[in-house]
């Protein structure tokens, strides 16, 4: 039997009808955020009661963070209310301005030091703020320190200081001035930098445990990632994987003596600190303001993968193998005592996730309590390609563990 023959109009109302038949069929993706967390509670019956309470907190804060809905049978796990406060914290460099995320019912619980990546917003961008209000709702005192280089895309020396400075600080902001070690998560490369505070001595006292996420161990592979896009791993496997333009633009903000004359750089810096800055308007006056030589250089430094910039780039990381060196956590981590929880995104092109693994295979076994390298992360967003509800689960397992440990006194 033939089909029946359809108007085009008829056609469409058809098509319409068996589109959003398909689209019911789908689970929502806040019913598959529920599903897990049943999933993870029913698997988790059987453990301790607060380490029950950790998983179904993470449950929370990521959707919190992701800006979705938390489901209301977990909801009071993340509830408590919260103050914020823009407080200064003394170190050795000066005064760091920081916001203090206080749970109101509990003004003396344990605490944790929250360290933003290269961002001009610093500690008030908009998903550092989110991260640490969530987590102070479940009941941890949040530190929110901004460092000064990094806010200003310059990753150096002077920021490993002024973390370990901040945890030694807010370790004795206690009743009675009594000493009780923090918790200190890096995002970023201020992840590798808290590791080096961490292995530093005289910060050893006041840090509990450290957590990098989407860090750097070497900043010569790092470096030499942005020019190549290989990835190579401790195995000897190699991933290829196009860099963002970013990484190459951060090198070069940070180092523009070794791309251009001395007496260009100032102008320079300005078209690529308002292009790190995404500050569109001051990009173009910027710009605009260039004599035709500098116009060209700022062309050629902005096209990251050009051979001529690449020539550039390799030649800016031999002259400052030694600057790479002191903002590595490579060859400080094989005596490192203190705990360390290790988070990557998988498809990460601004830092690889190979410097998590490389990180992993320095580490004693006695300090790395955890490792995961998860496809529902990118660099620091929620936004991996097409995670699974396992890997969904795993990043909640791993947010638990982080949470147990900043809830022990």
């Amino acid at each position: 039997m033939s089909k029946p023959h359809r108007t085009p109009r008829l056609q469409r109302v058809a098509q319409r009808i068996r589109e959003r038949r398909r689209l019911r069929s789908r689970p929502h993706p806040a019913l598959i955020g529920l599903a897990v967390a049943a999933y993870a509670a029913l698997l988790l019956t059987a453990l301790a009661g607060p380490f029950l309470h950790a998983h179904l907190q993470a449950v929370a804060v990521l959707d919190l963070v992701g800006g979705q809905p938390v489901p209301t049978l977990i909801r009071h796990v993340a509830s408590e209310p919260v103050s914020q406060t823009v407080i200064t914290v003394p170190t050795a460099n000066g005064p760091l301005r920081a916001r203090l995320y206080t749970p109101v019912e509990h003004p003396n619980a344990p605490a944790l030091v929250v360290l933003h990546g290269v961002h001009h917003l610093g500690m008030d961008e908009p998903r550092m703020i989110a991260f640490a209000a969530a987590m102070a709702s479940c009941g941890l005192r949040v530190l929110t320190p901004e460092l000064p280089g990094i806010k200003d895309y310059r990753v150096t020396p002077d920021s490993i200081r002024a973390i370990g400075d901040s945890a030694q600080w807010f370790a004795v902001q206690n009743p009675g001035g009594e000493r009780r070690a923090v918790g200190v998560m890096g995002l970023s490369f201020a992840g590798g930098l808290s590791l080096l505070a961490a292995a530093d001595p005289e910060y050893q006292a006041s840090i509990k445990f450290v957590v990098a996420v989407g860090s750097q161990y070497s900043m010569t592979q790092v470096a030499q990632y942005y020019r190549t896009g290989e990835d190579p791993r401790p195995q000897g496997a190699t991933e290829f994987l196009q860099p963002h333009e970013y990484g190459s633009l951060v090198v070069e903000y940070g180092h523009l003596e070794d791309f251009l004359p001395a007496g260009d750089v100032p102008a320079l810096r300005a078209v690529l600190r308002a292009h790190l800055y995404e500050d569109k308007p001051a990009e173009t006056a910027a710009l605009a303001a260039l004599n035709p030589q500098q116009a060209a250089e700022a062309k050629q430094l902005m096209d990251t993968t050009s051979p001529r910039t690449r020539v550039l780039l390799k030649a800016a990381e031999a002259r400052n193998v030694e600057y790479m060196q002191e903002i590595s956590p490579r060859g400080h981590l094989a005596h490192l005592q203190t705990p360390v929880y290790l988070l990557h995104g998988a498809g990460d092109n601004i830092i690889p996730s190979a410097e998590t693994l490389w990180m992993a295979a320095e580490l004693p076994t006695t300090s790395l309590k955890a490792e995961l390298i998860s496809p529902v992360l990118s660099h620091l967003d929620l936004d991996g390609a097409q995670p699974g509800a396992m890997d969904r689960w795993r990043l909640v397992h791993f947010f638990a563990l982080l949470l147990h440990a900043a809830e022990i006194r």
